[in-house]
């Protein structure tokens, strides 16, 4: 499993990693055949669906693994992903209380966060790519992209729009916990369609940000005003509802993790996922408040 971040390239629970996902294709040649090394083989061809008398489930439905240990359950990704959520939110805590942005501090301390960004990114693109997952490594990319987080909602509280941090926290919670009831409703459907629009959409997104980014450098000022003006708060609405789609990709992947009775391990990842993805919602919020209540 992989993050579900615009930012970084994922793939669904495949074959090639040990359990399926709703972009898993079935095989050629039909389903699987009972061998001697494994006769009880199941015709999702999940290597962990080997229990012959687990009930059979509804078509299209994945069936569910035997409970054995060393296997994820929802309370492992809720352990991890509170774990790194609370890495996150105690360097954010810090790096708000110890890196002041008045007129004196904030060069230094703006350039500690934009450094802490850079660096949390790198080590999240390692991640991303790696096979397996990384305990340690997942939660120094916590830690350092707290800091960024602590300085740049600071930068905003102070001097943009007092408030702006906790509103944009009390609505990144709204956003998980509607697509999270949702989601359980049926409301949300996720499949090969809504995987294939969220991620088009996703791309043609950042590939947008990034001309908008270039035009900024190279002209100054705004760009191409993307990030500023309704123009602005637009792209910012169509930032959070891009969130809200990759939460509904993260949960998904999650249940047929737990279904197809993924490695325990994998919660690092779910949790990994999670986190960048609320993190991009957090920061839309963010610039949309900032925007609205900009001169």
């Amino acid at each position: 499993m992989r993050s579900s971040n615009p930012v970084f390239s994922r793939r669904g629970f495949g074959r090639d990693n040990g359990y399926a996902g709703f972009n898993t294709a079935p095989q050629a040649g039909g389903p699987a055949v009972a061998t001697q090394a494994n006769p009880y083989a199941q015709p999702t061809g999940n290597p962990y669906a080997q229990n012959p008398y687990a009930q059979q489930q509804q078509y299209g439905a994945p069936p569910q693994a035997p409970a054995a240990a060393g296997r994820m359950t929802i309370d492992d990704v809720v352990v991890r992903t509170g774990t790194t959520l609370g890495v996150l939110i105690v360097t954010a805590a810090l790096a708000w209380a110890l890196l002041p942005v008045d007129d004196a501090n904030i060069g230094r301390s703006y350039g500690i966060g934009i450094g802490s960004a850079l660096i949390a990114m790198v080590l999240g693109f390692v991640q991303a790519f790696k096979r397996k997952a990384s305990p340690a490594l997942i939660l120094t990319y916590a830690a350092f992209e707290g800091v960024f987080l602590g300085v740049i909602s600071s930068v905003v509280d102070n001097r943009i729009a007092d408030g702006a941090a906790m509103q944009a926290v009390l609505g990144t919670m709204a956003v998980f916990a509607g697509v999270l009831v949702a989601y359980k409703a049926g409301w949300i459907r996720v499949n090969r369609r809504f995987y294939g629009f969220v991620m088009a959409a996703a791309l043609g997104f950042i590939l947008l940000m990034a001309v908008n980014l270039l035009f900024a450098v190279i002209g100054g000022g705004d760009g191409l005003g993307f990030r500023s003006g309704a123009l602005g708060v637009l792209f910012g609405v169509v930032g959070i509802i891009l969130g809200a789609c990759f939460l509904a990709l993260d949960f998904k992947q999650v249940e047929d993790g737990i279904a197809y009775g993924a490695p325990r391990e994998e919660a690092w990842l779910a949790a990994f996922g999670l986190t960048l993805t609320l993190v991009w919602i957090y920061l839309e919020f963010l610039r949309l408040i900032s925007i609205l209540n900009s001169d």
